[in-house]
Parts: structure tokens; C-alpha cells; sequence
């Protein structure tokens, strides 16, 4: 280490200000607004010394919508830094120590009044039973259905959801082991059925089903035209059928390895291969995207076959928002 790079370590924590956000950022992540309630000091203030800290390597730093976050660099830090650093951790430097305990508070604080610290960011956050699972169970507890078709249902995970609300409920895959596992999961329904079929030649007459649900598996089949066709052909009046596909992607080399055939649909090619299939769309957009690299999104389609026996016009409609 150059004597350069002494001097500027001297310099960067012979201020007693950024010394502390270090001490702070030591053992775990703190935004910017943490750092101001626990320290004391202004935002702006907080907010230029971690400008300098980041310039000088202390610190890393990453965005989460409107929020930045901050770490210290323990990787990368200088010896003589983590070795000042260490020192007065261990010697229970007053300052320090009252930083640790109005931490130790804010935690608390947010402990007792979470709904109202996490205000809109709740689905960053962990607390007991509130989980995607729990919503998805409570949710399909609104619905009424009629007579359904799980088409590519898998081992059954989905069906389990809304199996209690259907009139009956056919789960359709060409895996046999994965209908095996789905017969054994649904077991317990007695209006559930379980067969190996393939959904470009669907066994079952027109006119079938009340709904069709197409879960994360128009990308697998091999003519996304042709198995929109049959699941409109089985499709009573009225019906509906629901797509779930990951959009339009460039990550074939990723999804490639689960089996898909189809770099994922847009939007706006869902609705036109729907369209084309004689149904009515209803609704075609975004539905979520990840949050881990690299973001897949997936859309959501729901279309309805017309109520009369003319087929719908080949046009895209614009999707209802």
C-alpha cells in the first residue's frame, strides 16, 4: 500500500461523521433515511459524505425503486481502515455505542408499527403467514366456477387452488409422471379428473368446458396457434380461457434448459394468436415482473368466446385496463 493511499484513508475517516456511518455500515445494509434517524445529521450532509465514502471505495451502494441502500466494503477495504474500524468497535467508543442503541430503537420502532414503517413497500418485506401462497388460497376462495380445463396442469399445484370452486375440474399434461403426481395430489377431490392428453388434440368434444386455463404452458407447445384453436373449440359460449406466459425475452439460453420451445409472448402476440382463435380479449398486459436478474415478466391474457356463433373479428382489440 502506497503512502498515497494512507493519506487518503486518514482523510476519509479523520471526519468524525463518516467514521460513524462506517461504524453504522459495518455489519449490515441502512438507507439513507436510516443513517439520518440514527445519526442525527441532515440528509444532504448524510447523503455527501457517503458520496465521498463510495468515491473512495469504503462503500457500495444499490437502488431499490426510490431508496438507495449502503454497505460497508469490508472486501475491499483498506487494512488500516477495517484496522481503526475494529479498534473503536471494541473499545466502545461512546458515540458509536449510542449509534448501535438508536439503532437498536429504530428497529423496535418498526417492529411495533410495521403496517404503517412499510407503507408501500410491503411485498419487500417478511411478516408471519403473509405470503403470495396465502393471498393466491384467499383470493380463489372469491370464485364461483363452472366446469374447468387445467391444460399443461403439471403435478397439480395450481388445481389445488381453485379445485374446491369448480363444478368439476379436468387437469390435461403430456407427462405421465407429472399427471401420476397430480392425481395423487388432487386425490382428495372427488370432481377432479387427470389425464394424459395434449392439448393440440384435445379429447373432448366442443362446447366442453365453462373455462380454460393455460398456466405457463403456451410457451411448451409446439403450435401456440393450433392449441389456442382447440382450447377455443372446447370452449363453451361465454367461456373464458386465461393465459399466463413469460413475455417476450431475449434469455433463451435460461429457459432453454426447463424445456420451453417459445422465447416467451408479448402482449400484443398474445392477443393476436387469441384473436385468431375466434375469442374476444378481454384483458392482455403485464401481470408481475421478477425481481432477480433478469426480470422476466410475465403477461397475463384473459379472452371469452363470443356468445353468438359468429367467430370475432380478426382485428386485435385493445386490452381493457
Amino acid at each position: 500500500m502506497e503512502l498515497s493511499s494512507y493519506v487518503s484513508t486518514l482523510n476519509l475517516l479523520g471526519d468524525e461523521s463518516r467514521f460513524r456511518l462506517c461504524a453504522l455500515l459495518s455489519e449490515r445494509e441502512l438507507s439513507v433515511t436510516d443513517l439520518v434517524r440514527v445519526t442525527g445529521m441532515s440528509q444532504s450532509r448524510v447523503s455527501t459524505h457517503l458520496a465521498r465514502l463510495r468515491e473512495g471505495g469504503f462503500v457500495r451502494d444499490r437502488r431499490d425503486g426510490q431508496r438507495s441502500f449502503y454497505l460497508l466494503a469490508k472486501d475491499s477495504l483498506p487494512g488500516a481502515a477495517k484496522t481503526v474500524l475494529d479498534a473503536a468497535t471494541k473499545d466502545r467508543d461512546p458515540t458509536l455505542a449510542g449509534d448501535q442503541k438508536r439503532l437498536a430503537a429504530l428497529d423496535a420502532e418498526r417492529k411495533r408499527a410495521l403496517p404503517e414503517s412499510f407503507a408501500g413497500e410491503m411485498e419487500r418485506h417478511y411478516s408471519p403467514g403473509r405470503t403470495w401462497q396465502s393471498l393466491a388460497v384467499a383470493l380463489s376462495a372469491l370464485l364461483d366456477l363452472g366446469d374447468v380445463l387445467d391444460v399443461g396442469s403439471g403435478d397439480g399445484a395450481a388445481a389445488a387452488f381453485v379445485a374446491p370452486y369448480c363444478r368439476s375440474l379436468t387437469c390435461i399434461d403430456t407427462n405421465p409422471r407429472m399427471i401420476d403426481a397430480a392425481a395423487e395430489r388432487l386425490a382428495r377431490f372427488e370432481n377432479v379428473k387427470t389425464l394424459e392428453a395434449d392439448v393440440h388434440a384435445l379429447p373432448f368434444p366442443a362446447d366442453s368446458f365453462d373455462s380454460v386455463l393455460l398456466f405457463h404452458t403456451l410457451t411448451y407447445t409446439e403450435k401456440p396457434k393450433f392449441a389456442l384453436d382447440e382450447c377455443a373449440r372446447v370452449l363453451r359460449r361465454g367461456g373464458r380461457v386465461v393465459v399466463l406466459a413469460l413475455d417476450a425475452h431475449e434469455q433463451e439460453e435460461i429457459t432453454a434448459h426447463y424445456g420451453e420451445r417459445h422465447a416467451g409472448f408479448s402482449a400484443a402476440s398474445l392477443t393476436k394468436l387469441l384473436t385468431r382463435a375466434g375469442l374476444l380479449v378481454r384483458f392482455s398486459d403485464i401481470a408481475c415482473r421478477e425481481t432477480k436478474k433478469p426480470h422476466f415478466q410475465v403477461v397475463l391474457s384473459v379472452a371469452t368466446k363470443p356468445t353468438s356463433a359468429a367467430r370475432s373479428p380478426r382485428k386485435s382489440q385493445k386490452p381493457i385496463q
